[in-house]
């Protein structure tokens, strides 16, 4: 019963609550060319997209909404947030399809995550797909994504990124750059490297953290649907108090 109202109206008015139980999720998919490589099962790229349908998957039903920010650096797609399961799979599809950056175009992931933030969306989950390459320049967005939304950052990764092979002379490219550099692949080099990519991991991994993001990592030499599996029932257990 609606006392206030019944007492202006001199009428009964019963007020019945609905719950909003609708989700509104956000994906920023970062495309830039540095995840046009895969020296493993997949390219970056595709691991990239099957980490979108597993999210729309997961999120479908129940009235829920699922739209997209897509970047390569050369072009920016806005996918409106709807509801239903044709317009989860457009979506993907056109990730899937959105042609490639030309060599040489550098990504921003940071100016992705600030077409999510601004203007405001309705609170709900948001997930960033990257590889997280380079300085942590999108910091500041991230923790503005996550006062207002429960954040997941998907970090995708292939295995030539974490350890160089033993292969005498190779060449090393940056396709955000178009820079090429031809080395001598040395036992001190290999160590070196896979320091250096360790060291960046841990920094990303620290730097989420910081944001207030889970963190789930997907890699192109690995059974990504097993990762994601385990992921969120690790995520129940913890919303259940059964990690605790």
């Amino acid at each position: 019963m609606d006392w206030a109202v019944t007492a202006r109206t001199t009428e009964a008015h019963i007020r019945e609550t609905v719950a909003d139980r609708e989700l509104e999720t956000w994906v920023v998919l970062d495309l830039s060319a540095s995840l046009d490589l895969g020296t493993a099962a997949c390219e970056k790229r595709d691991l990239a997209v099957a980490a979108v349908a597993a999210i729309a998957h997961l999120t479908r039903g129940g009235g829920n909404r699922i739209g997209a920010i897509i970047a390569t650096g050369e072009q920016t797609v806005r996918i409106p947030a709807r509801v239903g399961t044709a317009h989860a799979r457009g979506l993907v599809r056109r990730a899937a399809e959105l042609p490639r950056a030309a060599e040489g175009t550098r990504g921003d992931l940071a100016e992705a995550l600030e077409q999510l933030r601004r203007p405001p969306r309705r609170r709900g989950p948001a997930v960033v797909v990257s590889d997280f390459l380079g300085e942590p320049t999108w910091e500041r967005a991230m923790r503005g994504l996550s006062a207002r939304h429960d954040l997941l950052a998907v970090e995708v990764l292939d295995p030539s990124e974490l350890d160089l092979p033993d292969a005498g002379t190779v060449v090393l490219a940056d396709p955000e750059t178009g820079r090429q550099r031809e080395v001598q692949v040395t036992p001190l080099l290999r160590r070196e490297f896979a320091a250096a990519a360790s060291a960046h991991r841990d920094r990303v991994a620290t730097t989420l953290r910081r944001c207030g993001a889970a963190q789930l990592t997907l890699r192109t030499d690995s059974d990504w649907i097993a990762d994601v599996v385990r992921f969120v029932l690790a995520r129940k257990r913890a919303w259940s108090g059964g990690g605790r």
